[in-house]
C-alpha cells in the first residue's frame, strides 16, 4: 500500500491556507483531484503537461497519468491520443468509508460529519470502466483503483422536504488510503473476481459475492468477458453460465 504519510502531506498541502482561503467548494480544481495529483507526482514541472492537443494530469518517467474521478466517457479522445504515444495509467478514486456533511448554500455552514452506512468496494469501478471498454485491452493502458476514506460535502439544495434528495455535491476531501488495486494487463482483472466465487457462475452469483446490484453485476461481467478473464459457457433458465479462465 502506498504511504499514507505522503498522502497526508499531499492533503495538507492542498488544504493549505493559501489554497483554501476562498472556502469549501470554490476551488478551481476539486480537492480530491488535486490531492491525488500532488501525491502521485509532487513536482509541478511534470503536472499539466501538453500532449498532442490535450493536457495530461501528469507526464513523467512512468508515462502519462490521468486522474479521473468519474465520467470516463469524456476520456475517449484523450486515450486515443495518449495511448499512441505512451503508457497511460488511469487513477480512479472510490470512496471506501464516507462521512457526509451538509452545507447551507446561503451561509456556507456545514453540519457535523455523519458516517455513511455503505462501504465502497473496487467492484464499483465497472460502472465507469464499461464506458472505455474498447481501450481496456490496449497494451499501453494501466489502471489504479484507489479505495479512499472521504469527507463528502453536499449542498442542502435538493427537491425533498429535507433538501437532501436530489442535492448536488460540493466537495470531496480525502483523508486516508485504505486499499489499492493495480491492473497492469488484462489478466489482472482476475483481481476483481472474488475468490469465493465458484469457477462456474451466473451473474446473480457475482452480484451476491460482490454486493453489486444485478444490473451492475451484469455490466461487470460484460467487461470481464471482454478482457478475457471469464468466458461464456452456456445458457439455461438461470441465464448465462460463465467460467473463470485459468
Amino acid at each position: 500500500m502506498s504511504s499514507n504519510v505522503e498522502f497526508h502531506a499531499a492533503c495538507e498541502y492542498c488544504l493549505s491556507t493559501d489554497r483554501g482561503s476562498a472556502g469549501i467548494g470554490t476551488y478551481k480544481e476539486k480537492t480530491l483531484h488535486a490531492v491525488l495529483k500532488r501525491f502521485i507526482e509532487p513536482d509541478d514541472d511534470y503536472q499539466e503537461v501538453s500532449v498532442g492537443n490535450f493536457v495530461a494530469d501528469i507526464y513523467n518517467n512512468y508515462g502519462i497519468t490521468e486522474i479521473q474521478t468519474g465520467g470516463f466517457n469524456a476520456m475517449r479522445k484523450k486515450l486515443e491520443c495518449f495511448l499512441e504515444r505512451e503508457k497511460v495509467t488511469i487513477v480512479y478514486p472510490l470512496a471506501s468509508t464516507k462521512w457526509l456533511l451538509w452545507v447551507d448554500p446561503e451561509t456556507g455552514e456545514a453540519t457535523k460529519p455523519r458516517k455513511s452506512p455503505k462501504t465502497g468496494k473496487p467492484y464499483e469501478a465497472f460502472y465507469e470502466l464499461y464506458k472505455i471498454k474498447p481501450f481496456l485491452t490496449h497494451p499501453n493502458i494501466r489502471l489504479r483503483l484507489m479505495m479512499i476514506n472521504i469527507k463528502e460535502y453536499r449542498y442542502l439544495n435538493g427537491w425533498s422536504r429535507d433538501k437532501k434528495k436530489g442535492s448536488s455535491r460540493c466537495e470531496r476531501i480525502p483523508t486516508e488510503i485504505v486499499e489499492e488495486v493495480f491492473i497492469n494487463c488484462p489478466a489482472d482483472y482476475i483481481k476483481l473476481i472474488p475468490k469465493e466465487l465458484p469457477k462456474a457462475f451466473y451473474s446473480i452469483d457475482y452480484a451476491k459475492t460482490t454486493g453489486l446490484s444485478k444490473k451492475m453485476a451484469f455490466t461487470a461481467i460484460n467487461v470481464l468477458n471482454s478482457v478475457g478473464v471469464i468466458t461464456r459457457l452456456a445458457r439455461d433458465k438461470k441465464g448465462f453460465l460463465y467460467k473463470i479462465v485459468e
